[in-house]
């Protein structure tokens, strides 16, 4: 099937400008093309930008085993709705995804379910050496270096030192000292208060786990992405690190401060946890600045029910797979970015770091994953509206300006006109690598 889209605005890696860009059989196969061009389908984009797909390189979607807070097919709802066209899913899931059956398991069952594309972390255990080294399917390898669940907790000097050394694909991390948050929590008793998560997970403990996994990368040679940075040392730190390291930065710690708690509670509870203005500030402008390369969401559902516990008993984590896009279009109405700068972010830097294969940018030969934005449109968020399973927003009220009106995910159209058109049109990621 030809598909002809017309009169959009195109960010291009190089720039913006009005393009005709013809698709067929999922690739794009034509820039410039005449508006002659033979086509089955003819989407007017007067007035519109033509974006790449976004690729969100950090969820968690629940399945297997956690389904009731969401599941592969209402995530990528969520995701098509959102402008998200393929995700890279992390292993703490019930079983966790660590040996190569189960990151096949996984594949396999995403193949039956998923909307947009996936792709699947192997998780490092203590004891898994031998799994990573076999994984060949997946972007890379995850290691929790803070609390997480199951046997997932990498804290082990000698297990890191051997998992950095002995494998080749590209590892990234969640980083919280372990010990630094247990004695932090032992100081004030475990606390008591949702703004009492902060003090238990602070700067510290963020920091001493960064520099421990970036001293472990840069000596063993092995490429490494810091996940969700959340403190202003830990951007200072990462603007002397050499090219094997990456790093990224999350929805919630752009725009939430510990200034938000008395308003959102525990919606805002998140590992790392959320910090002050001034850290912030200083994500954001590790962001501008390149330091940081990567917007990703740690998409994290969880029931309203269990996130009105009391702390310590409520989770962490938030979803915004589906308001993402939005929330960085809104800064470049507000002007605090620029429109490209969010395709970087969003689109091309994470298909660059994990080296995925024909994404993240519109150019002849890749696949057709594109969404188009109205830069114009305003909506607020309801949670009432959202399509994930979980049910809610953090940013439940807010107006935004700027949203994606059409997804398409190698050239099928999975959203158009606020609704969802269902199918596992989603394919397994490949990697471009050895």
């Amino acid at each position: 099937m030809k598909t002809l889209i017309r009169d959009a605005q195109v960010v291009f890696p190089d720039g913006i400008r009005q393009s005709a860009i013809l698709l067929e059989d999922g690739r794009i196969v034509s820039i410039d093309a005449p508006d002659s061009s033979r086509a089955d389908e003819i989407i007017d984009a007067t007035g519109l930008h033509l974006l790449p797909g976004v690729i969100d390189d950090q969820v968690h979607f629940r399945e297997p085993g956690l389904t009731h807070k969401e599941d592969l097919l209402t995530a990528t709802r969520a995701c098509a709705k959102g402008g998200v066209t393929s995700f890279l899913e992390m292993p703490n899931t019930k079983p966790t995804t660590t040996s190569v059956a189960a990151l096949h398991d996984k594949l396999a069952l995403a193949a039956s379910k998923c909307i947009v594309n996936y792709g699947f972390y192997i998780g490092a255990t203590p004891g898994n050496l031998e799994e990573l080294k076999c994984a060949k399917r997946t972007p890379g390898i995850k290691i929790f270096i803070g609390s997480s669940t199951g046997d997932l907790l990498v804290d082990d000097q000698q297990a890191l030192e051997r998992i950095f050394a002995e494998t080749s694909l590209p590892i990234c991390a969640h980083c919280e000292d372990e010990s630094t948050v247990r004695a932090n929590a032992a100081a004030i008793g475990g606390g008591q208060d949702y703004a009492d998560h902060s003090r238990v997970r602070d700067n510290r403990a963020a920091i001493i786990a960064t520099r421990r996994a970036v001293d472990l990368a840069e000596r063993h040679r092995h490429r490494f992405h810091v996940l969700h940075v959340s403190t202003a040392e830990e951007v200072e730190f990462l603007r002397g690190t050499s090219n094997l390291i990456t790093a990224e930065a999350c929805p919630h710690h752009l725009f939430f401060s510990v200034d938000d708690y008395p308003r959102l509670g525990s919606l805002i509870q998140m590992n790392p946890s959320i910090k002050s203005l001034a850290d912030t500030q200083a994500v954001w402008q590790g962001l501008l600045d390149g330091t940081l390369e990567v917007v990703a969401t740690d998409h994290a559902p969880h029931t309203l029910e269990e996130k009105r516990q009391p702390y310590p008993k409520s989770p962490s984590g938030l979803p915004a797979v589906e308001n993402s896009l939005a929330l960085m279009l809104n800064q470049v109405a507000l002007g605090r970015c620029t429109l490209s700068q969010v395709v970087s972010w969003m689109c091309e830097a994470p298909a660059r770091v994990w080296s995925l294969k024909n994404k993240g940018a519109i150019r002849v030969g890749y696949d057709a994953d594109l969404v188009l934005v109205d830069l114009k449109r305003s909506e607020t968020i309801f949670n009432e509206n959202q399509l994930t399973k979980s049910g809610w927003s953090p940013w439940h009220g807010t107006t935004l300006t700027g949203w994606p009106v059409r997804t398409l995910v190698h050239g099928t159209t999975v959203f158009q006109s606020g609704r969802v058109i269902d199918g596992p049109t989603g394919r397994e990621i490949e990697y471009d690598r050895p």
